[in-house]
């Protein structure tokens, strides 16, 4: 495994931060964001390995090593990981046809291909607006890196919270001035829950933000989910519990549902991602199943209480 201070790491490193000719010109919150992400780099993160398997360019050595040993175990696994970010690409689309301009990402990992801005930015340029949200620091610092140079930072922010400090999170999306709060919002939480554990109660927390949503509002969720008994997923669980920056759960398809409270399914309800979308993109082979995401977006009815 490469050492953190080898010449490779830093050439990894500025490659990743972008850091080419201009350091000096970064202001001081982004200098700290890449010092937090330079002292950080000695273990896989989640979000890093996701980039890593999409094909992205932010990672590191060792979320690439570590992203091989679970294609080693589950060949299948980047294909998974692409059927869901097309299914976040088809759904963002959904929202943006639907007439939401407001995207709220909880769990959002490192604003990777296909980002949310992007491809809300693409349907109604100019019109969206989208606050990120991981509770990874290095994410978190990785993310102000990413949209201080890609975004249009009056209309997308990144906010360093956890989903399970509801109150704390809801707060700061807000205090970025970026959301309206009485106007609909899409709240995505797309690969995220399958990282919180049973014993932390993440209905809880969902059943706070599903309150905060206007009428109207969207939620989009996709999980991990195994019906085919596969000893692979379960290995790439036990993995990431074991070696990553976070634990991995899988949920049934009961569960996972519950999630979406009394919100009203859009069609086709929840179903494995290469099956979800008015018009379908995946160019899934096999059965639907091997894509081990479930996911669904609900509305938020106008006779639901606040």
């Amino acid at each position: 495994m490469t050492g953190t201070g080898s010449r490779s790491d830093a050439n990894d490193f500025d490659r990743v931060a972008g850091l080419s000719g201009r350091a000096a010109a970064l202001d001081p919150g982004v200098t700290a964001s890449l010092e937090l992400l330079r002292s950080n780099i000695d273990r896989p993160s989640a979000a890093r390995v996701y980039d890593c398997i999409l094909g992205g360019d932010h990672h590191f050595g060792i979320d690439r090593e570590f992203a091989e040993r679970q294609l080693e175990v589950m060949p299948d696994l980047r294909r998974a990981m692409i059927s869901n970010r097309k299914f976040l690409g088809r759904a963002v689309g959904y929202a943006v046809k639907h007439g939401l301009r407001q995207f709220v990402d909880i769990g959002s990992g490192l604003p990777t291909i296909g980002n949310v801005h992007e491809v809300a930015d693409r349907h109604a340029p100019g019109q969206c607006r989208v606050v990120y949200v991981d509770n990874e620091p290095v994410t978190h610092a990785h993310a102000d890196l990413l949209l201080a140079g890609t975004a249009d930072t009056r209309r997308h922010r990144a906010v360093h919270a956890d989903y399970l400090d509801y109150d704390t999170l809801w707060r700061d999306v807000l205090a970025t001035g970026v959301i309206d709060p009485t106007k609909p919002i899409c709240l995505l939480m797309a690969a995220m829950l399958h990282f919180i554990a049973p014993e932390q109660q993440p209905e809880i927390a969902m059943d706070f933000y599903r309150r905060q949503l206007p009428p109207g509002s969207l939620l989009l969720i996709s999980h991990g989910c195994d019906e085919l008994d596969d000893p692979g997923i379960r290995q790439v669980v036990r993995n990431y519990t074991q070696t990553a920056t976070t634990t991995a759960h899988l949920r049934t398809r009961a569960e996972i549902t519950a999630f979406f409270g009394d919100f009203t399914f859009a069609e086709p309800g929840l179903v494995w991602t290469p099956e979800w979308g008015e018009t379908i993109q995946d160019q899934w082979s096999g059965p639907p199943a091997r894509s081990r995401y479930l996911a669904g977006v609900a509305r938020k009815p106008d006779d639901v209480g606040e």
